[in-house]
């Protein structure tokens, strides 16, 4: 004997004019980001990078960042390791661990962060070196 099953319909994701928000992009001399996403203990940004530009040595203390490059070329120095990524390679930095990243390429390099800590705010950065005066 077959049983009539019901049918549910998920009702289609509506937003209103408020729910909708445009992301800000922040411009830096290196190029900019956008800050995508973010909620208790992550964030997710899109960075790019100018060709030639490279962000400050620097470092965290209460974050992770995972780099996925969406396009171009990554240089990145992770500790003591230095690699170079392309299109849909990626890498983890650890908290507390000196890091940069750069354009070695000629077009502009973008990718997506995804941030992990328990405090995301700009203010936690420690700059070593930097290539426009913004070292600590």
């Amino acid at each position: 004997m077959a049983q009539a099953q019901e049918k549910t319909q998920t009702p289609a994701l509506v937003l209103s004019p408020t729910a909708a928000k445009t992301a800000a992009t922040e411009l830096r001399p290196w190029g900019s980001f956008t800050i995508l996403e973010e909620g208790r203990g992550y964030k997710i940004k899109r960075i790019e990078v100018k060709p030639g530009h490279r962000l400050s040595l620097q470092m965290h203390h209460h974050r992770s960042e995972h780099w996925i490059v969406v396009s171009g070329t990554a240089k990145v120095e992770c500790g003591e390791e230095q690699i170079t990524l392309s299109s849909n390679q990626s890498t983890y930095v650890p908290q507390c661990t000196t890091h940069r990243l750069e354009n070695p390429g000629v077009i502009p390099l973008v990718l997506i962060e995804v941030q992990n800590g328990e405090y995301l705010g700009e203010d936690d950065i420690v700059r070593f070196q930097d290539d426009y005066s913004r070292a600590n």
